[in-house]
């Protein structure tokens, strides 16, 4: 299993830890041995998964992301959301995104 990890607050928020996430089950992504050194990226682009979190980090907007980068489409950036979502769900109970 391939991972990504991603910084989470309890519903306490004064634990904080990393939790990784599985890529391996997000259809909108894909690890291409030999394309962007193996790294996540969105299906059939080059964009890497980490450039969506660290644009978001930034400030930008989801419009934003999906009108800078080529091959950035809404339904790729909500279903790589949307999985995030769910594995913190499983992984960190009443778990805030930072």
């Amino acid at each position: 299993m391939v991972t990504l990890p991603i910084i989470v607050a309890t519903a306490d928020r004064k634990r904080r830890g990393v939790t990784r996430i599985d890529w391996s089950t997000c259809p909108a992504v894909e690890s291409v041995p030999g394309r962007m050194s193996g790294n996540w990226v969105f299906k059939d682009t080059r964009l890497p998964v980490y450039a969506l979190f660290e644009n978001l980090a930034s400030g930008a907007s989801l419009h934003d992301f999906v009108e800078w980068f080529d091959g950035a489409e809404e339904e790729s950036v909500s279903a790589v959301l949307q999985h995030v979502a769910k594995e913190l769900r499983t992984k960190v109970p009443h778990a805030h995104s930072v």
